[in-house]
């Protein structure tokens, strides 16, 4: 599964959506991590002719490189951390910052959801999509919040990881479907598309509404 690039999120998602097609999962839901994962979401739900929902996770950066990811939380307060760096960060510091993500989070949800029940998911297949995995650590978060809800299956479905975040999350699931799985990987995920544009809230709220089952 060597580097494959794609032209943006939606033939991302037609691409993941063609690999997913011939699995034939059980009562599947599509669970989309914002917000990214949701224009992906959308195109897989409509091909698998299943129920899109949110998944919404939030990173927490490194004090000194907010980009680099230390850990993720849920809007549950599900948590992961990278052992290695948070043994080094000061400790109210770590918890004031998961704290604030799990608040952010929250207030994502209602922004988007709006009052809309999110799908029950005891007993069906959760596919959880994004538009790709680098570090691995928001995956993981919303790995455990979702098992917290007992469906039969999890299944973790992106165009692109690297191949040790791959092996690693493929421990966790039950089954882990990627369009491209680099042994060299990037750095970044926007590098594997021609167009990683910044997806607004707007446009996911937009997005679930079309999709309102």
């Amino acid at each position: 599964m060597g580097d494959v690039y794609f032209k943006d999120r939606v033939d991302a998602g037609n691409q993941l959506a063609g690999k997913l097609e011939g699995k034939k999962y059980e009562s599947p839901v599509v669970l989309a991590l914002p917000r990214g994962g949701v224009v992906l979401g959308k195109v897989i739900a409509r091909k698998l002719g299943c129920p899109l929902d949110l998944l919404i996770t939030r990173k927490i950066g490194h004090p000194l490189s907010p980009e680099y990811a230390i850990g993720a939380v849920t809007v549950s307060g599900e948590a992961i951390f990278n052992e290695d760096e948070v043994i080094k960060i000061d400790k109210v510091w770590l918890e004031n910052e998961k704290q604030a993500q799990i608040v952010e989070a929250r207030r994502r949800q209602e922004v988007y959801l709006k009052g809309r029940e999110q799908i029950d998911l005891k007993d069906k297949t959760a596919i959880i999509v994004d538009d790709g995995i680098a570090t691995g650590l928001t995956m993981r978060a919303g790995i455990k919040e979702v098992k917290a809800k007992n469906p039969a299956k999890v299944v973790v479905a992106v165009p692109v990881a690297p191949a040790d975040t791959y092996e690693m999350i493929k421990k966790e699931v039950d089954d882990f479907v990627a369009v491209s799985v680099p042994d060299y990987f990037l750095g970044a995920i926007g590098t594997y598309y021609s167009n990683f544009h910044q997806v607004t809230d707007e446009e996911v709220v937009k997005i679930l509404k079309e999709t309102k089952s």
